[in-house]
């Protein structure tokens, strides 16, 4: 199986959850979400990362989506969906990236501290 680069994986012979950041023929590079030291393994020992596992890694909010009371979300949200239906895809690139580290710094960071 061939991973897209960005895709979060799971290297089974350490139950390591990574994310693809290159690759050629059997041979996958993998980072350690949020940085660090890149790894290379065979293809065959990935598997893709469940939700649960992706969440666990602090990759997504658990929430709801928008998050129920941040008026931040549903802007950014409205205006994913506004470029997604535009058929603007920088546009709703560059915006569900926007959502995303919204989510991540405000809501997932702050519930750690």
């Amino acid at each position: 199986m061939t991973y897209r680069n960005g895709t979060f994986v799971v290297d089974t012979r350490e139950s390591r959850i990574a994310q693809v950041i290159g690759g050629a023929g059997q041979r996958v590079q993998l980072r350690r979400p949020g940085g660090g030291l890149e790894w290379e393994v065979p293809a065959s020992v990935l598997r893709l990362a469940t939700r649960e596992e992706r969440e666990a890694a602090g990759l997504w909010p658990t929430g709801p989506r928008p998050l129920l009371g941040c008026e931040e979300c549903a802007d950014l949200e409205a205006a994913w969906r506004q470029a997604v239906a535009g058929e603007d895809e920088v546009k709703a690139g560059d915006a569900l990236v926007a959502l995303r580290r919204h989510r991540r710094t405000s809501h997932l960071l702050a519930e750690e501290r």
